[in-house]
C-alpha cells in the first residue's frame, strides 16, 4: 500500500469550474525538456489574448560541497525532552459537537503534564506536536486554505493563544505542523491562479502547457489537468494539493512570513515541517533536490533571525541514516529517524536485539549526535500496537527501547495505552480512549469518527488504576528520560551481553545509566555484560535500580576501562533493567 506522507485519505474536491476540453495524450519529454516546459508554463499561447506572466525565477543550482563540521544543538529544552504528537480533532471535545478542539486540549493538559514533577499522575512529557491546526479543506488539515487562522472546527486564534499560555505554565513547549510544500486547491491563492493567467498568484504554483509525461516518486500522477483551461499543474501528492513554487522569491518570503506569524503572534516554540524532501522539484527529480536543500538552509536561517532558539524537526518520510545525511549539517535542527523506528519494532516482534542495536549504531555513526528523533509509528502508519499484533508485552519493550535511546523521542497520542488502528488514515487517527463510557470519554455527542472497538477495556481510566499497565510504564520511562541527563542526552556505548539481551551504557557528565533490555518472550537468567572499553573511570560503581527488579552487585571497572562479566539478576520477558551507576 502506498503511503502519502502527511496527506489524508479524503482530500477536498478541486474548485468547481466549467467542463474542460478533452485531455490531450501525455507527451513524454526528456528531463531537460520537461524542466523547460515547467519553467515556461506561464507563457500564453499565441492564440490567447492574455497578459504575459513573468516566468518563474529559479534559485541558483547549488552543488552541495564538502560537509561542514556538524553543529551540535545548542543547549535548550530539547536536550532531555519527550514530545507527544496530538491530532486535535481526536483528542478531546469540549463542546459536544463530536470534534476535538483547542479548549478540549487545554482541559486535558494536566494529563500530558500537570506542572508538578512529583505528582506521577501525568505523562510528564514536556513538548507537544500538534498536527495541522490552520484552516483547511479536509479533516486532516494537510491541505491548508488559510495559514493565519485556526480551523473553525478547533476554535479561534484567541483559543490557541490561551493554549500556549496554559501549556507554558506547565512547562510544555508547543510545536505545530507547518505544511509549506503545497496548499489546498481551495486556497484563494490557487483559485486565483487557476482562473486568471494574469493573477499575482499565478507564479506561486507550477504550470505546464503540456503534460510532461513523467510520474512521481512512488509511481503516482503528479501533473494534473486544469479544470479551467488546456494546461496542467504540478502536485506531488494529489490534485487537491497543488505544490507551491519555491523558485519564486515571493513564495519564499510568504513562507517566512507564515513562520513569523506562528512564532511571534501565536507564540509557538517550533515547527514540524511536513514533506520537506519534496519542496523544490527539478523536473522529474522530485525528492531531496539541491534546490530543496538550498531552500531549507535559507528557511532555517530566516527562522533563527525571526525568533532565535526556535526548534525545527523535519519529516523526510522513510528517512534513515543513509538517506538523511544530505539534510545535515546546516539545515533543520533534527529529523525523524524511520530506521530506528523500524529496528525497534522488528526487535519487539522477533525478540532479537540485533535490528534495534544495528539501527541505533548506524544512526550514531552517520548522523550528528542528538540531531535525530526516534519514534515508533505516527499518523501516517498503522499504530504500533497493531504492528505488534496487539501484544502488550511487545508494546512495553518497544516503549523501553524508544525512551532509553539517544535522540529526542516522539510518542503518538494513544500509543501509551496501546490504541490500535490500521489504514485507511481515518482509522489510525481515531478519538483518544479516555474511559469505557459511550464515546470513549472523548465527547458527549456523536464522535467525528467512531473509537476503536476495544475502548471499553483499553482506555486511560482502566490503566490509570493498574500500576503495571502500559500507561504507567510510559509514565515511569518518560520521567526517567526527562530527569536523568544520561538518558536524555548522554552518549551511547553498546556492551556485549549474553543470553540475547541488548545492553548499553548512557552517560552525561557525572550521570551514568546502564540499560539491559530483554526483547524476547522468555525470561533471561544469568545474563552478564562486558566490554573492553566502557568509557568509565576505573573503580567501583554502586548500582541504583531505576526500572525493573532484583539485586545487583557492585560494578567494577578495570584500570583500562573494561567491564568483565558483570552478572545481572533475572530479567522477565519483554522487560528491562535500567540502573543508575554512582561512585
Amino acid at each position: 500500500m502506498i503511503i502519502l506522507a502527511g496527506c489524508g485519505a479524503s482530500p477536498a474536491a478541486a474548485p468547481a469550474t466549467t467542463e474542460p476540453p478533452a485531455a490531450p495524450s501525455a507527451t513524454p519529454l526528456s528531463e531537460e525538456a520537461a524542466l523547460l516546459a515547467t519553467m515556461a508554463a506561464n507563457a500564453p499561447s499565441p492564440a490567447e489574448a492574455t497578459p504575459t506572466v513573468p516566468l518563474p525565477t529559479p534559485f541558483p543550482t547549488i552543488t552541495l560541497g564538502p560537509t561542514a563540521e556538524p553543529r551540535p544543538l545548542p543547549e535548550g529544552w530539547w536536550d532531555t525532552a519527550v514530545c507527544y504528537e496530538i491530532f486535535v480533532r481526536s483528542f478531546y471535545d469540549s463542546d459536544g459537537d463530536g470534534i476535538g478542539d483547542i479548549n478540549g486540549l487545554i482541559a486535558k493538559l494536566d494529563y500530558i503534564n500537570d506542572g508538578d514533577p512529583t505528582s506521577g499522575s501525568d505523562l510528564g512529557v514536556d513538548c507537544i506536536w500538534l498536527m495541522p491546526v490552520a484552516e483547511a479543506a479536509s479533516y486532516h488539515g494537510y491541505d491548508v486554505i488559510d495559514y493565519y487562522t485556526i480551523d473553525k472546527d478547533y476554535g479561534t486564534n484567541e483559543d490557541f493563544k490561551r493554549l500556549i499560555e496554559e501549556a507554558n505554565r506547565r512547562g510544555i513547549r508547543v510545536i505545530v505542523d507547518l505544511v509549506l510544500n503545497h496548499t489546498s486547491s481551495a486556497h484563494p491563492w490557487f483559485i486565483s491562479a487557476l482562473n486568471d493567467p494574469s493573477s499575482p498568484y499565478r507564479d506561486w504554483y507550477i504550470w505546464s502547457p503540456v503534460n510532461p509525461g513523467y510520474r512521481g516518486p512512488w509511481g503516482q500522477q503528479v501533473w494534473h489537468r486544469s479544470p479551467a483551461r488546456d494546461e496542467y499543474y504540478y502536485g506531488v501528492f494529489v490534485a487537491e494539493m497543488p505544490d507551491l513554487n519555491y523558485r519564486n522569491p515571493e513564495v519564499v518570503a510568504e513562507a517566512e512570513k507564515i513562520a513569523a506569524f506562528w512564532l511571534n503572534e501565536m507564540g509557538v516554540d517550533g515547527f514540524r515541517l511536513d514533506a520537506i524532501k519534496h519542496v523544490v522539484e527539478n523536473a522529474s527529480e522530485q525528492e531531496g533536490t539541491r534546490e530543496t536543500h538550498a531552500w531549507m538552509r535559507s528557511f532555517e536561517a530566516a527562522i533563527e533571525r525571526i525568533k532565535p532558539g526556535t526548534f525545527t524537526v523535519g519529516e523526510v518520510f522513510g528517512g534513515r541514516a543513509g538517506s538523511l545525511v544530505p539534510y545535515y549539517p546546516d539545515q533543520l535542527d533534527t529529523y525523524f529517524e524511520f530506521g530506528v523506528a523500524e529496528g525497534i519494532l522488528r526487535s519487539a516482534n522477533t525478540g532479537a536485539p540485533g535490528p534495534y542495536l544495528t539501527a541505533v549504531e548506524e544512526a550514531l555513526t552517520r548522523l550528528p549526535y542528538q540531531r535525530w528523533a526516534p519514534f515508533l509509528t505516527n499518523h501516517d502508519q498503522e499504530r504500533v500496537m497493531t504492528v505488534l499484533g496487539g501484544d502488550t508485552g511487545k508494546a512495553r519493550v518497544a516503549a523501553i527501547a524508544l525512551l532509553t535511546s539517544p535522540g529526542l523521542p516522539f510518542i503518538y497520542y494513544g500509543e501509551e495505552i496501546g490504541m490500535q488502528g490500521t489504514k485507511p488514515d481515518e482509522l489510525i487517527r481515531t478519538p483518544m480512549q479516555w474511559t469505557g463510557e459511550p464515546g470513549a470519554g472523548f465527547t458527549t455527542g456523536s464522535p467525528w469518527q467512531a473509537p476503536q472497538s476495544d475502548f471499553p477495556t483499553v482506555n486511560v481510566a482502566v490503566q490509570d488504576a493498574d500500576p503495571d499497565s502500559l500507561l504507567n510504564v510510559y509514565r515511569t520511562l518518560i520521567r526517567l528520560h526527562t530527569t536523568r541527563p544520561a538518558l536524555g542526552k548522554g552518549d551511547f556505548t553498546a556492551l556485549n551481553a549474553t543470553g540475547g539481551a541488548a545492553a548499553f551504557l548512557r552517560r552525561s557528565g557525572d550521570d551514568t545509566v546502564l540499560v539491559v533490555i530483554n526483547f524476547s518472550a522468555n525470561p533471561l537468567s544469568g545474563v552478564t555484560v562486558s566490554t573492553r572499553k566502557s568509557g568509565l573511570d576505573p573503580g567501583s560503581y554502586t548500582p541504583n535500580l531505576l526500572f525493573g527488579s532484583g539485586n545487583l552487585p557492585l560494578l567494577t571497572v578495570g584500570s583500562d576501562g573494561s567491564i568483565s562479566a558483570y552478572v545481572l539478576p533475572d530479567i522477565p520477558p519483554q522487560r528491562a533493567l535500567i540502573v543508575g551507576l554512582g561512585r
